[in-house]
């Protein structure tokens, strides 16, 4: 485990720069936007097919019905993607080291 130095004032519009944050970035986006969109929507159709239709009322087994595995299903879900984040996390750490890499590099260079 190494400890880093403290960031400089200046040093974060430097690391902004780099290709490794621009690719960190990208790939931040590309998985945050899907996923909050979706987890967002499976969220709140559970209200709203139990309010507004018949959907959920069906029986799955004995009295358990749809709704009751729907609701179970997003605590499901909140597992499957908080593994799924904590695995991407891992790797955009690494960009985040190589974007300041890059930035001490370019320093040592310039002195």
């Amino acid at each position: 485990m190494s400890v880093e130095k403290p960031m400089r004032e200046n040093e974060y519009s430097e690391i902004a720069e780099t290709e490794a944050f621009r690719e960190l970035m990208r790939r931040k986006r590309a998985f945050l936007v899907p996923t909050v969109v979706f987890v967002l929507l499976f969220f709140i159709m559970l209200p709203i097919l139990s309010i507004f239709t018949d959907v959920l009322d069906g029986k799955v087994v004995g009295a358990i019905s749809w709704a009751y595995l729907y609701a179970f299903a997003q605590f499901f879900l909140a597992w499957v993607v908080t593994f799924l984040y904590w695995r991407k996390a891992n790797r955009w750490d690494e960009l985040a080291g190589e974007a300041r890499e890059e930035v001490s590099e370019g320093e040592e260079n310039s002195a």
